[in-house]
This record gives structure tokens, sequence and C-alpha cells, in this order.
């Protein structure tokens, strides 16, 4: 019979800096494309330029959202 394996201990993160590395990451994305923007239309793929907006537009609603939870008293 085999024993479970033991858990490492829970590790408290700041999520706002995963949250503002992410929202970077996908606004950089976006801007490394927008050059692009009529091969991308040629070729169909201009859709990964509103993707990448769209990522960085809701890591900035998420990061208003974290702040209003914080300066609320529900985030640690």
């Amino acid at each position: 019979m085999k024993t479970p394996l033991a858990r490492p201990p829970a590790r408290r993160i700041d999520a706002r800096r995963v949250v503002i590395a992410g929202t970077a990451a996908w606004l950089l994305g976006f801007l490394v494309l927008l050059p692009f923007w009529g091969w991308l239309g040629a070729h169909g793929h201009r859709v990964w330029l509103w993707t990448c907006l769209a990522g960085a537009g809701l890591g900035v609603l998420g990061y208003l959202l974290m702040a209003k939870h914080r300066r609320e008293g529900r985030a640690p």
C-alpha cells in the first residue's frame, strides 16, 4: 500500500506582482504584434493582436478589483 505524498507548506505570494507581470506580458505581446497589422490581416491572424489587447485589459481590470478588495480589507 502506498503512503500519500506529504504536501509542502503553502506559501503566501503577492498576487499583485503576478497580475502586473501577466498584464505587462500581454501588453508587450500587443506592442510587438502591432507593427505587423497588415501581415496579420492578410493571413487571417489579426485575432492574435486583439487577444493580447484583451489580456492586457482584463489584467488591468483584475488589478483594479484586487486594489478595491485590499482597500475594503477583504485581502490580507
